[in-house]
């Protein structure tokens, strides 16, 4: 991970763009200057950079069966998060599986089906089409906008339900004050500006309601050259770890029994001034000769394992519009 650090400092110290990809263990990041990308390996649209041409946008209809875990294998996972909850180990804890998928169309083309504000396919290995945001840098202000909080939009009052459930609002508020302290940690004036706003997310299997908060924070002068250390001071993602962090983690190697690799890791752009980086969430990846959609939730005290599991298989989905 130093080298790669190294590198992303590098570059921001010569105001040269790059891609950066970073795994969740942060065992195997990638950078790439951006002139350097063969796009025939790596697709991308991140911010203002992109490399689809406008013919690529496509409207493609497709099946998607899922295979998820097993209920009685998740709720042995479940159990061990909430004892670990019980004992004062974790407030919050991410839990998150892989679904078996069956889908009638490549990982190519869901790269071109699927719409979302960040994209991002590595040929033969994953493809994720993400709404969250981890980061952004404008001006020397650095901004977050952690996403808790999903709910079919179909139901009644559904956006109500939403934002005055006892369990989802302790949950945001949890990752609000995570994301607020990690923003600390590198950057000065750091606070809130705009807490629990509801956005809309249309998709293959239903409609769905979001919660995001956003944060801000300002970095020192010299940002572009410590740009790697900024980035990695802030890993993993709270939205997707937990709270406290570090014991978290912990919790979820115990409970989840593999890496997750690419998966809730996070990716970006830096174009020497500028960053925009998400969250790797809403993800495909090839593991031999099968597919796998890896999706999870938050997990508190006052959680229920029956509908969590639900959760993770309504997270199961390719947004289309």
């Amino acid at each position: 991970m130093q080298e790669a650090i190294e590198k992303m400092n590098g570059y921001g110290n010569q105001g040269r763009p790059f891609l950066f990809i970073i795994d969740f263990e942060m065992k195997k990041p990638l950078v790439y200057p951006l002139n350097e990308i063969n796009p025939s390996e790596i697709e991308y649209k991140i911010g203002n950079y992109s490399t689809i041409s406008p013919h690529q946008d496509k409207n493609l209809s497709f099946r998607l069966k899922k295979y998820p875990i097993d209920f009685q294998d998740y709720r042995k996972a479940f159990d061990i998060v909430q004892e670990n909850q019980r004992k004062g180990n974790s407030y919050l804890t991410n839990l998150t599986f892989p679904t078996g998928i069956d889908i009638d169309i490549s990982m190519g083309e869901i790269f071109a089906v699927s719409k979302a504000k960040y994209k991002l396919l590595l040929q033969d290995h994953f493809v994720v089409f993400s709404p969250e945001t981890f980061v952004t840098i404008r001006g020397g202000t650095i901004q977050s906008f952690p996403m808790k909080g999903t709910i079919d939009a179909s139901l009644p009052n559904a956006q109500e339900q939403l934002l005055n459930d006892a369990k989802e609002m302790a949950e945001h508020n949890t990752i609000v004050d995570l994301i607020r302290n990690d923003l600390s940690m590198v950057s000065t004036n750091v606070e809130v500006t705009k807490f629990r706003y509801v956005d809309y997310l249309r998709t293959s299997e239903k409609d769905l309601l979001q919660v995001s908060s956003e944060i801000c924070g300002d970095l020192p002068e010299d940002y572009p050259s410590r740009i790697g250390d900024i980035i990695t001071t802030l890993l993993p993602a709270g939205s997707i770890s937990g709270a406290p962090k570090k014991k978290t983690v912990e919790i979820i190697c115990e409970a989840e029994a593999q890496e997750r690799g690419y998966y809730t890791g996070i990716a970006g752009i830096f174009d020497g001034k500028n960053l925009d980086s998400f969250v790797m969430i809403r993800f495909i990846e090839k593991s031999g000769n099968r597919l796998f959609y890896r999706s999870g939730g938050g997990i508190t005290a006052r959680s229920e394992a029956g509908k969590e599991y639900n959760e993770l298989i309504d997270k199961v989905y390719v947004p289309v519009a």
